[in-house]
C-alpha cells in the first residue's frame, strides 16, 4: 500500500502547470517586506506571526504596540498598527498607562532581552506582580543586536559574544536570567509561554502561543508574556545558515521552550514546577 497522498504533488518531473499565487504573501498589517535587518535573523519571522495573530482576531483597529528599543525598532515604520516609542527598558510601565486609560484596546509591548531584561527588568516584574492586563513579548537572541552582539542577562553560560569572546563565564559575568520563569509563578501573570522561530513547527508552535496570550488579555484574565528565541548570526559569529541550528544547540537547552503558565496552572520547565512545590510546602 502506497503511502502517497492523492493530492500529493508529483515531483520526479517538471510542473505541467506555471507557478501561481494561491493566498496572500504577508499579513495585511505588514506595510511591506523590506527590512535593513542582518540576513538570517528571526525577528521579522516573529513580526510577522504577531501581526498575523493580530488580524485573525479581528483586532486590526484596537490594537496599540509599545516599542521598546533595539533592532526590531525598525519595524515601527511597516507595521500598520498604532505604535507609541517607549524609552529603553520602560515599555511595560507606558503599556500600563496606555492600557489604564483605554481598557478596550489589545495592548502589547514588543521588546528585545537587552531592553527588557537589562535595562528594563524591574518594568516587566512589577507589570506582571500587580496583574496588568497587557501581553508583553520578548524577542530574545540572548545578545544586544543593535549594538554589534555584546553580552546581555539572557546569555547562556559558554556564549561568545563581543565582551565575552572566550564565552560567558559565571564566576566573572554571573548567569543567565530566566525571565519567562521568574514572570510565570506571579499570581498576576495569566499565561507565560517561551517560543521560537528556528523551524516550522516551532514558528507554528509559537504562533499559537501569542493567540493565547492576547485571548487572555482580551478575556481580562491579566498579565500574559510570550518569550520567542530569534536568531542573530551577526551578533554569534556564525554564518547566516549555521543560525537556526545554533539556536537549537545553544540557547533553547537553557531558555527551555513550552507553555509555563497557564491560567492558575504551572507548566514547562521542572526548575519552575520545583520552585512552585517548594512554594506550596512552605505555605503548609
Amino acid at each position: 500500500m502506497s503511502d502517497v497522498r492523492d493530492d500529493a504533488l508529483p515531483t520526479l518531473a517538471p510542473p505541467n502547470e506555471p507557478a501561481r499565487k494561491v493566498g496572500r504573501i504577508k499579513p495585511a498589517l505588514l506595510l511591506h517586506e523590506d527590512h535593513d535587518l542582518c540576513p538570517g535573523c528571526g525577528e521579522p519571522v516573529a513580526i510577522r506571526i504577531l501581526l498575523e495573530v493580530i488580524e485573525e482576531l479581528g483586532q486590526e483597529r484596537n490594537a496599540i504596540g509599545i516599542i521598546g528599543i533595539g533592532c526590531y525598532t525598525a519595524f515601527t515604520s511597516t507595521m500598520d498598527v498604532d505604535l507609541v516609542q517607549a524609552l529603553h527598558g520602560r515599555a511595560p510601565s507606558v503599556a500600563t498607562g496606555a492600557k489604564r486609560m483605554r481598557p478596550d484596546t489589545l495592548m502589547f509591548t514588543l521588546q528585545g532581552d537587552g531592553d527588557m531584561v537589562n535595562e528594563g527588568l524591574q518594568e516587566v516584574i512589577h507589570t506582571a506582580a500587580r496583574g496588568e492586563n497587557v501581553t508583553c513579548v520578548l524577542l530574545n537572541n540572548g545578545v544586544f543586536g543593535e549594538t554589534g552582539g555584546h553580552m546581555t542577562s539572557t546569555t547562556v553560560l559558554g556564549q561568545r559574544t563581543k565582551n565575552s569572546l572566550e564565552g560567558r563565564d559565571a564566576g566573572r559575568h554571573g548567569h543567565p536570567i530566566l525571565i519567562g520563569d521568574l514572570l510565570a509563578p506571579l499570581g498576576g501573570t495569566a499565561y507565560a509561554a517561551r517560543g521560537s522561530v528556528h523551524d516550522a513547527p516551532n514558528v507554528v508552535k509559537t504562533k499559537n502561543m501569542i493567540r493565547r496570550a492576547f485571548e487572555a488579555q482580551l478575556e481580562g484574565r491579566g498579565f500574559s508574556f510570550v518569550e520567542i528565541l530569534t536568531m542573530c548570526p551577526t551578533g554569534w559569529f556564525v554564518p547566516t545558515a549555521e543560525g537556526p541550528g545554533y539556536l537549537d544547540d545553544v540557547l533553547a537547552p537553557v531558555h527551555a521552550t513550552g507553555e509555563l503558565k497557564n491560567g492558575e496552572r504551572l507548566v514547562g520547565t521542572p526548575q519552575l514546577l520545583e520552585a512552585a512545590r517548594a512554594e506550596e510546602r512552605g505555605r503548609r
